[in-house]
C-alpha cells in the first residue's frame, strides 16, 4: 500500500519527534507495527520522515526507541489512524524500532536511515497495457549517467517534462519522477522523449499492483517432512555448527552477521515468532529478527523468514540460524521492503540493507519477460512483465550489481531459479538470475524422490517439476517446507517453491561467513560446489537439456579428478560438508 503522511498534522506538531497514536484497541491486545515506510519528503535526508500503522496503543504513556535509544516524542491527544516520526539523522544509525507501553512492547522493525527509497503507485495511479498486466500511469525512474551529477540532472529533467522527483537511488544515480500524464500513451509519450536525453541511461517502468505477492507459491507438492530437509543434511549441519563451537580445544571465533531478506512482513503472534518481540539483543547470541507485523502466519514473508529463524519445535518450522543459538555469534535477520513499488522499491531496500551492513541478501523473487517459455515449449503466464519494463528492470539490476562490485565487494545476494519449469539463465527470459557475477547465487528447487537409498544418492532427491533450470543456477535445495502457524505444535500447510529452497543457501551462507569472515564471493561458490551432493542424471557437458538442473560439477571441484563419478552430474546443497569445508578454509589462511 501507499502511506502518505497528511500535511496537516506536519503543521500541528513540528516538534522533532512526532507521533499521531491510534487509540482503539482493548488492554489485552498487544502492539504490532504494521507497517514502517519514508513518507513526506523522500529527498530529504537529514530530517527524515517515517509513516507506521500500529495496532495495540492505548491512551497513556509510551516510549520509542532506536537502537535501544530511547526517543523523545511528543505525545498527541486523540484519535487517528496512524503513527508520523521525524528523526534527525545526524549522529544516529539504523537499527531496530522499538514501542512500548505499560511493561508490553511492540515487535521490533528495522528503521533504515538510508536514502533510498521510492514511491509506490495507488489504484488510481495504475491501468492495464497493451499485455494486459498492471502499470504505474505516472511514475517512472530515471537511470542518470554516471558523468552527471544524478540529482542535479533529475531536477533539470524534471522542470523540463513538468514534473517531479518524489523518490531516489542515490547510489545507483537512480531518481524517481511523478510525470503529468493521465493514461499510459502520455506516459509513453513523456518517456519516449526522457530515453532520448543525453544524460539518461535508461528509463525504468514500473509493472506492478501495490499489493502484488513478490514471488508466489509452485503447486503444493507431497507432505514435508524431515526427508525434505534430510536431502541438505539440515540437522548435521546444525550438530556440526554447534559441536564443532562447543569444544573446549576449539579455537573458533565467530563473527555476527546481517542477513537481508526483501519480503512484506511476518507474523509475530505465531508460535515460530512470538519470542522475538521486545528487545532481542539483550542476548548477544541469539538469533535476531526485524519486520513489520503480518496478519497470518502462512503468509510468503513468514515462510521465507522462518527457514531462517523459526523458534524450534514451537509451530509450523524450524530456522536454521535459531539453531545455531547456543554457540553462534548472533545473527541480524532484517525483513524489509520500504515500499510496494514493485522491483524498484526491491532494490531500493536493498542497497539501504547493504549500506545497513547486510553480508548476505536473499532474493525469493524472479519475473520472465512476456513470451518466456518453459521447458516443453509452453508459454509462460505467471509473474511475466512486458519488454519495455524488462529492459529498464535490466539497467537498474545492472546498476545494482555494478555497485556492489565496486562498493561492497564482500556482499552475496541470493535469488531463486523461479517456479516457471523454464530457464533461470535466460536473459531474454528471466530476471534477477540470468545476471553472471560472482555476487549473485542462484538457487533451484528439488524434493525427496521416494527412493530408498542413502542421502548421498543422486536419487534421493528429484528436480521440482516447476523449479527453473540451466547451467545459471548454481546449486538446488530442499524447496518444500511447512508454513508457520497460528497454534503451538500445529503443523502448518505445506509450501513448496524455489523461494523456500533459497533461503536455505542464504542462511548457510551467513553460517559460512560467521565461521570464515574473509572469505570472498566466488570462494563461497567455490566451497558450496565443491562440498555438494549430487542429483539427477549425468549430461556430459551437453547443451543444456529439460533435465540438466545446474551447471554440471567440474572436475576442478573434485580435486581435478577426470573419473571421479559426481562429474557432469548436478549439485545438491549439502549444508553439513559446506561447514566443515569452511572451518578447514580457516587453517590455509593462517
Amino acid at each position: 500500500m501507499s502511506f502518505a503522511c497528511p500535511e496537516k498534522i506536519r503543521q500541528l506538531w513540528p516538534a522533532l519527534m512526532l507521533l499521531v497514536l491510534p487509540f482503539t484497541t482493548t488492554a489485552a491486545e498487544p502492539i504490532r507495527i504494521q507497517q514502517l515506510q519514508r513518507c513526506g519528503d523522500l529527498l530529504e535526508t537529514r530530517k527524515q520522515t517515517f509513516c507506521l500503522q500500529v495496532q495495540g496503543l492505548q491512551m497513556g504513556a509510551w516510549q520509542a526507541t532506536l537502537n535501544g535509544e530511547r526517543l523523545d516524542v511528543a505525545q498527541p491527544a486523540g484519535d487517528q489512524d496512524g503513527i508520523l516520526l521525524e528523526i534527525d539523522a545526524e549522529g544516529k544509525q539504523s537499527g531496530p524500532l522499538l514501542l512500548e507501553q505499560a511493561g508490553r512492547q511492540s515487535n521490533p522493525v528495522w528503521l533504515t536511515l538510508g536514502t533510498s527509497h521510492v514511491v509506490a503507485a495507488t489504484a488510481d495511479e495504475v491501468d492495464k497495457n497493451m499485455d494486459g498486466l498492471t502499470s504505474y500511469v505516472d511514475l517512472v525512474s530515471l537511470i542518470i549517467e554516471e558523468d552527471y551529477d544524478g540529482a542535479k540532472e533529475a531536477q533539470r529533467l524534471a522542470e523540463k517534462y513538468d514534473a517531479r522527483v518524489v523518490g531516489m537511488i542515490p547510489p545507483l544515480n537512480t531518481y524517481q519522477l511523478r510525470l503529468k500524464a493521465d493514461n499510459l500513451d502520455q506516459r509513453d509519450a513523456t518517456v519516449l522523449r526522457l530515453g532520448g536525453e543525453v544524460s539518461v541511461d535508461a528509463v525504468v517502468i514500473e509493472e506492478s499492483g501495490a499489493e502484488e505477492a513478490i514471488e508466489t507459491d509452485a503447486d503444493k507438492g507431497p507432505p514435508a517432512d524431515n526427508e525434505e530437509w534430510a536431502s541438505n543434511r539440515f540437522l548435521d549441519a546444525v550438530n556440526f555448527y554447534q559441536r564443532r563451537l562447543q569444544q573446549h580445544d576449539h579455537k573458533l571465533q565467530t563473527h555476527p552477521i546481517r542477513i537481508g531478506i526483501i519480503e512484506r512482513d511476518v507474523d509475530f503472534d505465531s508460535p515460530d515468532f512470538a519470542d522475538y518481540v521486545g528487545d532481542c539483543r539483550k542476548d548477544g547470541q541469539r538469533t535476531c529478527l526485524y519486520a513489520r507485523d503480518a496478519d497470518r502466519p502462512d503468509g510468503h514473508g513468514s515462510t521465507v523468514s522462518g527457514i531462517l529463524a523459526a523458534a524450534w519445535n514451537k509451530g509450523g518450522n524450524s530456522g536454521f540460524l535459531r539453531g545455531l543459538d547456543k554457540v553462534g555469534p548472533g545473527f541480524d535477520v532484517i525483513v524489509a521492503r520500504d515500499s510496494d513499488a514493485g522491483i524498484t522499491a526491491n532494490v531500493a531496500a536493498s542497497v539501504n540493507l547493504v549500506e545497513d551492513g547486510a553480508r548476505v541478501i536473499n532474493w525469493s523473487w524472479g519475473i520472465h519477460r512476456v513470451g518466456a517459455i518453459d521447458v516443453n515449449g509452453d508459454p509462460i503466464d505467471s509473474l511475466v512483465r512486458s519488454g519495455i519494463a524488462m529492459s529498464g528492470y535490466e539497467e537498474l539490476l545492472e546498476e545494482f550489481f555494478l555497485w556492489l562490485r565496486q562498493e561492497h565487494p564482500d556482499v552475496v545476494v541470493v535469488n531463486s531459479a523461479g517456479n516457471g519449469s523454464s530457464f533461470s539463465g535466460r536473459d531474454e527470459y528471466r530476471l534477477p538470475s540470468s545476471f553472471v557475477t560472482d555476487q549473485l547465487f542462484v538457487v533451484g528447487g528439488h524434493e525427496r524422490s521416494g527412493e530408498n537409498v542413502p542421502v548421498e544418492d543422486p536419487q534421493y532427491a528429484i528436480k521440482r517439476k516447476a523449479s527453473n533450470i540451466d547451467m545459471r543456477v548454481d546449486i538446488t535445495a530442499a524447496a518444500c517446507v511447512h508454513g508457520s502457524t497460528a497454534e503451538a505444535g500445529k503443523e502448518g500447510e505445506v509450501h513448496c517453491g524455489t523461494s523456500y529452497a533459497t533461503p536455505l543457501v542464504a542462511g548457510l551462507l551467513a553460517a559460512m561467513l560467521s565461521i570464515n569472515p574473509e572469505l570472498e564471493p566466488d570462494q563461497l561458490r567455490m566451497l558450496l560446489r565443491r562440498s555438494a551432493m549430487t542429483i539427477g542424471e549425468e549430461y556430459d557437458f551437453e547443451p543444456t537439456e529439460g533435465d540438466d538442473l545446474t551447471a554440471p560439477i567440474l572436475p576442478s571441484e573434485r580435486a581435478n579428478e577426470l573419473n571421479n563419478p559426481d562429474v557432469g552430474r548436478s549439485a545438491r546443497l549439502d549444508m553439513y560438508k559446506a561447514l566443515d569445508l569452511t572451518v578447514q578454509s580457516l587453517d590455509r589462511v593462517r
